[in-house]
């Protein structure tokens, strides 16, 4: 599968030229070197500014495709990061580094879907969880195994079974046929990859009301992402705080370690800070 491409500060070569022509004929004044340094990256910030995407200064998938007249309704902008930012009480900078290293990047599929990830343990799991007065937890947990051998891909304890993209909401509507509550909140949902059976923890008025959300922007995929900071104290603490290995290991599980992840927050955050944008916007 392609990446999209990404042009950041220390690019070089004929897609950052490419990039440069389109920022001038959007107001800038760049000199056509090819080379993404200080100069390109104001542009590129300022370019953002002006059509409310997210000021990060990255040329990313969603920056590029704007340049190039794609809509940008339903994407993420600068305005709903200042907003999420004043309402936890923290740097905007902190923000604009988990927005770029914690979220899948767009939140939506090509064919306007949203992105979606489908957790067959995390089904396993909400198949053997007893829900009602009366309910047989041994009796459950036998039920799920069964489900288990008989469709190995879709309920599972242990996690994988992943086709990615679009293929992600087949396997989704296939697991519907099993159960249609467990399903979604078998899944991830939207750019912050939040889970679908947080959904009442977060103060959703039902699994439905979470699910047509995600599908509606990108705005609507970050409001779950301060609801889930907002209902974790701890969570909120160690971004409150700046502890990114106390973060990571709490938004990503016991992996992030071994994944960077508390490494490409403090960097990201160093970086929007350093910038201009880590200004303090709490009240």
């Amino acid at each position: 599968m392609t990446q999209p491409q990404r042009l950041q500060h220390g690019s070089k070569g004929q897609a950052v030229r490419q990039l440069q022509q389109r920022l001038n004929q959007a107001g800038a004044n760049l000199f056509l070197d090819g080379d993404f340094g200080d100069e390109t990256e104001k542009s590129v910030r300022a370019y953002q500014l002006k059509i409310g995407l997210v000021v990060d200064g990255v040329a990313g998938e969603k920056t590029l495709a704007a340049l190039a007249g794609a809509d940008c309704s339903k994407l993420l902008g600068n305005i709903h990061l200042v907003d999420g930012a004043k309402r936890l009480g923290v740097d905007l900078a902190s923000i604009y580094a988990v927005n770029e290293v914690e979220s899948a990047g767009a939140g939506f599929l090509s064919n306007g879907k949203p992105k979606i990830l489908f957790e067959r343990h995390q089904m396993h799991r909400l198949l053997s969880t007893p829900r009602h007065e009366g309910d047989d937890a041994a009796a459950l947990k036998a039920h799920a195994d069964q489900l288990a051998i008989l469709h190995p891909n879709l309920v599972n304890v242990r996690p994988g079974g992943y086709a990615g993209d679009t293929a992600e909401h087949q396997r989704l509507a296939s697991a519907k046929l099993i159960d249609a509550l467990c399903a979604p909140e078998a899944c991830s949902w939207g750019a912050f990859q939040i889970m679908g059976y947080h959904w009442q923890r977060l103060g959703y008025a039902s699994l439905d009301d979470f699910t047509t959300r995600m599908a509606i922007s990108e705005a609507e995929q970050f409001e779950a992402f301060v609801r889930f900071i907002e209902a974790d104290p701890a969570l909120h603490k160690a971004l409150k705080a700046k502890k990114w290995a106390e973060f990571a290991k709490r938004y990503n599980g016991p992996a992030y370690a071994r994944n960077l992840y508390d490494v490409k927050l403090e960097r990201a955050y160093e970086r929007h800070a350093g910038c201009g944008c880590g200004q303090k916007v709490a009240a």
